[in-house]
């Protein structure tokens, strides 16, 4: 008899569901498979049932559907044909059933409002779309109305009414002033629901003339304001003063001072009031009281409490909103209002009906010829909808007969279904607060068995592990799956094997004999079809030679050994660790074939160091510690870990404990602080040990707990300050009898993988748990809150079970008993699950932009409903992308930007924006299982920023008194440019910056020639665009005005005239004379007594030579003088004889003829070291920064 069981977690991902069954006939997604499968059409994607358009944009109305063949589409308007090839405006989209109508080409959104539904239709079937009502957004401006002052005394109460225009969706209502700014709102002045202002006493500065209420339509984007309402606040002071200005002495007049007063309802009116909303909405109830003090309000629900986690209080607890509300949540709740001197209360009877909500959602279903299935569709609601049924699109009491089918209320059933049979039928649940529209196939598929799986498919396991040989198959009826072995083999059959319902034999002790060929043979009344794979089972990977503990000293070399042994055909990597991370990127470190080797070792290298071996298959590691000591200045004594542990011995043998007794090895001069007992389970898990206990180091015995059906080895480590000992030898072994389970299987969960299922996973307990032989699994599960019976099945030791066909994401009460050939383990806990999750139904609504600056906006939105979710909650996404520069009007490439705001968030931040410029935006919900359907597109734009630097200025064409200046717009203008400015001012000699000129530059313009500037002066430029925000960031450059030709010209003529050649011949001559003149009188000095010689030659300094001849003396100084030189005090003029005194080192390429363009670095160093002059002074000076010339020494004698 073959054993059967459901697919375990290594196979789930073999087979995937084309659809949601409630048959036995499963299709895998396979693509090849599918492009060969009719299927009738299913409706995969469609508009909103009230779907609200802008009048100004293009209407879409989609209809997407899927189907084999691909389906034909066909449109009903207000229940008749819409004829599309008619209307010029209307078109419909290439393999697709969604409709275009081009408003933009002058179409007119009222003219295309209506009901419109999609039907999609090929020979299986026709499935059809939610009635979509169409309809454009509208903003009616407000009625003019006269509105007169409101005069109030102060702490009288007082509303302000809005009455904003019916727009469609109702616009949002806020109070603003003159200067756009919300007027504050507190426990005494908040806004209603209804958009009035109230009150709830008035203060003197609550005058003002400029209350104004707005209106925002956001399908539009536009805002409509209400002419502004004036408020007088009158405190009684004031009217005391008035009026006694205007009474004579003898009148008698007076004025209440301002009272205080209870509390009175200005809304709502009355002591009780009705109200009645729909389940899952969001329930609103509004109390807002006047008197003085300023009430306060509290809300109470008559006969129970506020449910807690859905109740929320809003505008200063003044409404009550409470969210997701059901039935449960109807009653009376009362809000009372209190002050110090009273309260008053009102009661408002809330009724919560339901639209209709799904309880079993007709699914589709796939039979083979001769099967029989039902349809089912159930439904709730306040009051209880009516079920209706149609196939392909008509009422079934006047479809086509199908001798095949019989309608009974909410069930359709079928019998014995042949090819015909096939259709799309809809179920329509409805009552007076709407309707649902579901679309469920019935496909009968006759087809021969296919064998998915890849033929000759190589599986390779270790030796005794689990095999899974996968058959993926399909055939219609569901063929039967048979295994062989060998070309010749019987079929396999027996408890050595597992055979799945998807078809995947497992082996699950797979042992060397096990390698072969294995054949899968399926089979139904239309064919037989078979596929050969292919098993090898290989040796296990083995470390025969493992790391061993070693004390090393600090400088010393140390080895570590990890010889392995493997299967020849796998290859092996070896990889060694430190403390689980890598080796440390040191030359010390040696890894050879079967070895580690560090060399000088340091303390840094005292850790665990670990051999990790891995194959294709398998991964084994082994550890030892390495322990740095210091190296002994003398021999001491050794400290080392202990001898191991001998002649261990079990005594007092009981079914659940034994004891065990051994004596200590030499504990090698550190004392033994405890010992370790490990066991291994030479039944479940050969060579593997397991830690058991631990004891004090004084004690050799110990009484030992043991678990049923374990074949138990005992060993004994010894512990000291230096580490732990070898093992001992192990005990003799002992089998335990066996029991039923002590425990059940811990980590147990039930989260969903597809939308119609649950995966209930749980750790698997280890083989010495099992307590007995046939460990098997109980799993049991029911829906939660539904009165449902648990049910139950009975699987082999795996970890994984798959329950199809569930509703989408519903909570579900799970259990895993462990059970063996002895019986079931204790009642095991439930726990809480959820099946698959599905993307979420709807988009985020009321999506509200506030750009906040140039490159930062905030985005609203209102959270999605959470039965819409279909999941847990992970948060929302906003796609936001730029659509065009508003400067350029240029549209660029698309790059959308995601941000995700996680959780039950309802705003955020885009930053980052790019000024002036125009984006799109929309928002996504997301759960588990992915992104729902976007929010419409929301534009909005970015006000102006300031410009960046203009992309170049260069500056040309240098003449003596003007520059040419050219420039390029900046790359970002992020705005529209108003002008550039233009700065600039002189530098000169010794780089100080002279005045500063300003000069605006018209938008337009990208050159400017600059006139009237001192000639061979540097000017510094500053340049910057502005736009109407402000100036941007500026460009800087320096140039420098040409000398004027002729005054160099003649500063090089002079050098060469013959009248001045003389002039230095003479000079020459003339010093040469007065140097023989000195030296004859000095060797003269002989002739003169002793202390004429002395008084000569006693100091030079005081007496100078200038006394024997003034002229030399005169030359001297000069001398002096050009060594001590220092430049003129800023303002000394120039000489009448033109001459032009030295100041600083002025040499210049000019000064020596080279024109008055001089080849000069491009950074100006050599002009701002050698050509630089003072403002408005002479060009001529021909200065050298070399010492004095014979003309300046002539000047001297002059």
């Amino acid at each position: 008899m073959m054993k059967k069981k459901n697919i375990s977690a290594s196979k789930a991902s073999l087979v995937l569901f084309l659809c949601q069954m409630v048959s036995a006939l499963d299709v895998p997604l396979d693509s090849k498979l599918l492009e060969e499968l009719l299927q009738p059409p299913t409706i995969i994607q469609q508009s909103p049932k009230d779907y609200i358009v802008d009048p100004r944009e293009n209407i879409v109305i989609q209809c997407e559907a899927k189907g084999k063949p691909p389906p034909s589409f066909s449109w009903t308007r207000n229940g008749t044909h819409f004829d599309i090839d008619k209307d010029a405006l209307v078109t419909m989209k290439p393999n697709s059933g969604t409709l275009v109508v081009n408003i933009m080409n002058g179409g007119k959104a009222e003219a295309y409002e209506g009901v419109y539904q999609c039907t999609a239709r090929n020979e299986r079937g026709a499935a059809i779309s939610n009635n979509i009502v169409i309809r454009p957004s509208r903003s009616p401006l407000w009625t003019k109305e006269k509105l007169e002052p409101n005069h109030v005394r102060e702490g009288d109460s007082l509303v302000l009414h809005c009455r904003p225009p019916v727009g469609l969706p109702p616009p949002i209502i806020f109070w603003m002033d003159n200067a756009f700014q919300r007027l504050p709102q507190s426990e005494r002045v908040s806004q209603g629901l209804n958009g009035d202002l109230y009150f709830s006493n008035v203060q003197p500065e609550d005058t003002r003339e400029d209350y104004i209420c707005y209106a925002r339509f956001n399908h539009t984007q536009t805002i409509q304001q209400k002419q502004p309402i004036s408020v007088k606040v009158f405190s009684m002071d004031s009217l005391n003063d008035t009026i006694a200005a205007n009474l004579s002495d003898t009148d008698i007049y007076g004025a209440k001072p301002v009272t205080e007063r209870q509390p009175v309802l200005l809304t709502p009116t009355g002591s009780t009031s009705t109200k009645v909303e729909l389940r899952g909405n969001v329930l609103l109830l509004e109390c807002i009281a006047a008197g003085l003090p300023t009430p306060v309000i509290r809300w109470i629900k008559e006969g129970g409490e506020l449910p807690a986690n859905r109740t929320f209080f809003e505008n200063f607890k003044k409404t009550l909103k409470i969210i997701d509300v059901s039935e449960a949540d109807s009653g009376n709740y009362k809000c009372i209002a209190r002050n110090t001197l009273g309260s008053a209360h009102h009661v408002i009877s809330v009724t919560v009906k339901a639209a209709p909500y799904w309880i079993t959602a007709p699914r589709n279903l796939v039979l083979s010829p001769g099967e029989d299935g039902t349809l089912i569709c159930r439904a709730n609601g306040n009051p209880k909808p009516d079920i209706t049924w149609l196939a392909n699109g008509v009422p079934i009491a006047i479809a086509p007969e199908d001798p095949s089918r019989k309608v009974d209320g909410d069930t359709i059933i079928f019998s014995h279904v042949q090819e015909r049979s096939s259709a799309v039928y809809q179920c329509n649940a409805s009552n007076e607060y709407g309707y649902l529209l579901a679309n469920a196939f019935v496909n009968v598929l006759a087809e021969p068995p296919r064998i998915l799986t890849p033929a000759n498919k190589l599986y390779q396991v270790i030796a005794d592990s689990p095999a899974l040989l996968d058959c993926a198959y399909f055939g219609s009826p569901k063929p039967e799956i048979e295994w062989f072995k060998g070309v010749k083999g019987s079929i396999l059959r027996g408890n050595e094997y597992v055979f799945h319902d998807n078809g995947t034999l497992e082996i699950p002790v797979a042992q060397k004999d096990s390698t072969g060929t294995y054949t899968c043979v399926a089979r139904n009344e239309l064919g037989k079809i078979q596929n050969e794979v292919q098993l090898e089972v290989k040796d296990p990977t083995m470390i025969i030679k493992q790391p061993e503990y070693k004390v090393i000293q600090r400088y010393g070399q140390v080895s570590f050994e990890c010889i392995i042994k493997h299967d020849p055909t796998l290859l092996p990597t070896v990889v060694w660790l430190k403390d689980n991370d890598e080796l440390p990127d040191d030359e010390r470190f040696l890894v050879g074939k079967d070895n580690l080797t560090i060399m000088n070792v340091t303390d840094k290298d005292d850790g665990t160091y670990t051999c990790v071996v891995n194959t294709t298959l398998d991964s084994v590691s082994a550890s030892a510690v390495l322990t740095v000591v210091a190296a002994p200045p003398t021999p001491a004594i050794i400290y080392a870990r202990p001898n191991p542990p001998f002649d261990l011995e079990l005594t007092g043998q009981l079914e659940r404990s034994i004891e065990l007794s051994w004596v200590p090895g030499d504990e090698n001069n550190s004392p033994i602080t405890n010992f370790v007992i490990e066991f291994e389970d030479g039944l479940h898990e050969p060579g593997v040990w397991h830690y058991q206990t631990e004891v004090p180091g004084t004690q050799t015995t110990v009484q030992l707990k043991l678990s049923p059906y374990v074949n138990y080895s005992f060993r004994v480590i010894a512990v000291n300050e230096i580490g732990r000992s070898q093992p001992s030898e192990p005990s003799e072994q002992y089998l335990t009898k066996s029991a039923n389970p002590d425990e059940n299987p811990s980590n147990v969960q039930g989260i969903g993988s597809e939308p119609d299922n649950l995966v209930i996973t749980w750790e698997s307990l280890k083989g010495f748990q099992s307590n007995g032989p046939g460990l098997q699994y109980k799993v049991s599960w029911r829906q939660k809150d539904v009165d449902d019976e648990w049910t139950s099945v009975i699987v082999a030791n795996v970890s994984k079970y798959i329950v199809s066909g569930t509703p989408t994401f519903v909570p579900y009460e799970i259990k895993v008993q462990a059970l063996n050939d002895l019986g079931y383990a204790p009642e095991p806990l439930e726990v809480i699950g959820h099946s698959g999750e599905d993307l979420p139904m709807v988009a985020p609504g009321n999506v509200q932009v506030h750009v906040i600056n140039s490159t930062l906006a905030k985005v609203h939105w209102d959270p999605v409903p959470p039965k819409t979710v279909r999941g847990h909650l992970q948060g929302y996404k906003v796609y936001y992308w730029k659509v065009q520069s508003l400067s350029r009007r240029n549209r660029r490439h698309v790059e959308k930007k995601i941000l995700t705001f996680r959780g039950n968030k309802t705003f955020g931040m885009l930053p980052g924006l790019e000024p002036y410029s125009s984006y799109k935006l929309n928002v996504r919900v997301v759960n588990g299982k992915g992104e729902g359907p976007a929010s419409p597109d929301k534009v909005f734009k970015t006000p102006e920023g300031v410009p960046s630097s203009p992309s170049f200025l260069k500056i040309t064409n240098p003449t003596l008194d003007s520059l040419t200046l050219e420039w390029g717009s900046p790359t970002h203008p992020n705005g529209v440019l108003t002008s550039y400015i233009l700065k600039f001012q002189p530098i000169n000699n010794t780089h100080e910056l002279g005045p500063l000129v300003e000069i605006r530059i018209p938008a337009n313009e990208s050159s400017l020639i600059l006139k009237n500037l001192n000639y061979s002066t540097r000017y510094k430029f500053y340049f910057n665009a502005q736009t109407s925000v402000g100036s941007g960031s500026q460009i800087t450059e320096e140039a420098v005005t040409i000398m004027d030709e002729a005054m160099a010209s003649r500063q090089v003529d002079i050098a060469t005239q013959g009248w001045f050649i003389g002039l230095m011949c003479a000079v020459a001559l003339l010093i040469l004379i007065l140097l023989i003149v000195c030296f004859i009188r000095r060797n003269k000095g002989g002739k003169y007594p002793v202390k004429e010689k002395e008084d000569a030659h006693a100091d030079p300094e005081i007496q100078p030579m200038k006394e024997d001849d003034g002229t030399f003396g005169e030359y001297r100084s000069l001398e002096s003088d050009a060594e001590d030189h220092k430049p003129l005090k800023k303002g000394s003029r120039t000489p009448s004889d033109r001459t032009v005194k030295k100041e600083d080192s002025d040499d210049s390429l000019v000064d020596y003829g080279e024109g008055v363009n001089g080849q000069f670095n491009e950074d100006g160093s050599f002009i701002g070291q050698y050509s630089g002059k003072k403002e408005k002074e002479p060009a001529e000076g021909n200065e050298s920064s070399e010492a004095p010339s014979p003309v300046n020494a002539m000047n001297s004698f002059v």
